[in-house]
């Protein structure tokens, strides 16, 4: 429900805080004081159009800031949560408007668009007043009003969704089936691309190992010269080669009257050296040995490499990544020569779907039926409490020619209504009179009170022009919706005011420079005299007093 509502130089509003309760608010006050002003700010925090002629004179910019509890309505918190806007049990809406005509909205602090506002503020308020009504003409309100009254909104959403599961599966066929015609060319294609790559034959590291293998081949010519040149510097150069060297060396330590330990180890490490180059020089001439063992081994490398590379260009991938696009290839091959058998599956669950959906489609019918005889009988009855005894009120249930499945069952469903005996029944949206329609959509919210899926109600003005004797009517309905959702109502009733929970005043304070809208909260004696002043005028009178008391209960 609504706990706060803040305003800032909006119209005639220097600023206003309002702390709303629970139950039903009555709001009152002269005319032009701005009763509605609070209303319209309201309407533009969930996303109503604005101008930047709202802006009160003399400020740069309006904002508007509305605080909803959430605790009962989990269809909004549902949404914020769709939508990671969540902020627990509370949603604050915020509107700005610029001098400029820029407007910005937030929801929970968070940059939103004016659709996104309407979408929350739809689940959160409804406003109803002698020309706006955010959700009575739409059709879908009929359906959920209806399937609300008749406890059937868990059997409605499970339609829907069997519906929805049968559409995507009807496009999955669909498209299988379109392919069709085109798979017998791919297969062919698939297929010549598949033989290409499992004559390749390209095996795991493959790549890594030929690559490798053809840096060393390549440079066979200098490793070989290389090598030879090592040969030559250790074993076989006349001058002294490095063996002879050591050799000398180890014969002349060797010669030595000398006995210490260094020259011992020197030995010892100098014999080492000896038998390592020796090892070393084994090693090369066995790698000199391997290079000229295959004079043709570079060339079928590269042809190898050349074949890998030209056809991961043909497909337009890395070459390390063929071996993958055989298995993927042969995978496409697989799914579509199974083509058969997979439509087949589409169909069996096709037909199970439609079953399901006609199964339980029927009985969300019959129970809506019976319920639209109760509903529309208790708002004719109560339509005619509210002055309009001639007035009669329909749901109507059209089957549907399309039999396919439906996210809405098997009807339409709309509200319909006659106000003038002979005249046929007429859909809610062409009924012209304001008036008529706010009473009509008091008469649906009072009627289906004890499910209502709207936490705020707002009625703007929807006692204009009705006697007393109907007035306390209205009241009587409005404190009856208040138990179950919170209800604010602009009224100039005092029938109407006198059965609020709480009561509010909106009074006008004007200056020679400007005027300024304040809101008060009444109890005891000012709640007495406000409704005495709605009784008698501007004069308040002993009996408008006591009328005004025996009213209020007090």
């Amino acid at each position: 429900m609504l706990n706060q509502l803040s305003i800032s130089n909006y119209a005639i509003v220097n600023e206003l805080d309002l702390n709303i309760s629970k139950g039903m608010t009555a709001i009152t006050g002269e005319t032009g004081a701005g009763k509605s002003i609070m209303l319209d700010a309201l309407g533009l925090a969930i996303g109503g159009r604005a101008g930047s002629d709202c802006i009160r004179p003399g400020a740069k910019r309006a904002e508007i800031i509305a605080c909803f509890d959430l605790e009962l309505c989990p269809a909004a918190k549902g949404w914020l949560e769709a939508h990671d806007l969540d902020s627990g049990n509370e949603c604050i809406l915020r509107r700005v408007i610029t001098k400029s005509g820029r407007s910005s909205g937030y929801i929970n602090g968070s940059p939103s668009t004016l659709a996104d506002l309407k979408a929350i503020g739809e689940l959160l308020i409804d406003i109803h007043g002698q020309h706006e009504h955010q959700s009575l003409l739409k059709k879908n309100t009929h359906r959920f009003f209806l399937d609300s009254f008749a406890h059937t909104t868990e059997l409605a959403n499970k339609v829907a969704n069997i519906a929805i599961a049968y559409d995507r599966t009807q496009f999955d066929l669909d498209e299988l089936l379109t392919c069709k015609q085109d798979q017998h060319e791919r297969v062919q294609l698939l297929s010549y691309q598949l033989q290409e790559l499992e004559d390749l034959a390209l095996e795991e590291n493959e790549i890594e190992v030929l690559e490798k293998e053809h840096r060393q081949l390549s440079n066979v010519t200098a490793t070989l010269e290389a090598c030879h040149q090592i040969n030559t510097i250790c074993t076989e150069s006349d001058a002294g080669n490095v063996l002879q060297q050591v050799a000398l060396c180890i014969n002349k330590l060797t010669q030595l009257s000398v006995d210490h330990p260094a020259i011992s180890q020197s030995i010892d490490m100098l014999s080492s050296a000896h038998i390592q180059v020796e090892e070393a020089m084994g090693e090369i001439n066995h790698f000199i040995d391997y290079l000229h063992t295959d004079p043709q081994h570079l060339h079928i490398i590269e042809e190898r490499l050349s074949a890998i590379y030209d056809l991961a260009r043909k497909h337009r991938i890395q070459p390390n990544q063929l071996i993958e696009k055989r298995h993927s290839l042969a995978d496409e091959i697989e799914r579509i020569q199974c083509h058969d058998e997979v439509a087949n599956t589409l169909r069996n669950k096709l037909s199970e779907l439609a079953n399901a959906f006609y199964e339980q489609a029927e009985l969300l019918s019959q129970k809506r039926q019976k319920a639209a005889l109760k509903l529309q009988k208790s708002i004719t009855s109560r339509m005619a409490l509210l002055g309009m005894d001639k007035a009669l009120f329909s749901v109507s249930l059209t089957r549907k020619i399309n039999a396919l499945p439906s996210t809405t069952g098997l009807e339409d469903i709309e509200f319909l209504v006659t106000t003038n005996p002979g005249q046929p029944l007429r859909p809610l949206v062409k009924v012209a009179s304001g008036g008529e329609l706010s009473r009509i959509s008091l008469a649906i919210q009072v009627a289906t009170a004890q499910t209502s899926y709207t936490p705020t109600l707002v009625f703007d003005e929807v006692d204009v022009g009705i006697g007393a004797g109907t007035a306390e009517v209205i009241g009587s309905m409005l404190r009856e919706i208040g138990q179950q959702s919170q209800v604010l109502c602009v009224t100039h009733q005092p029938q109407v005011a006198s059965q609020g929970h709480q009561h509010l005043c909106v009074n006008k304070k004007t200056s020679q420079s400007q005027s300024n809208t304040e809101v008060f909260s009444l109890t005891g004696d000012f709640r007495i005299q406000e409704v005495a002043r709605m009784l008698g005028g501007v004069d308040i009178t002993s009996s408008s007093l006591a009328h005004a008391k025996e009213l209020l209960g007090t």
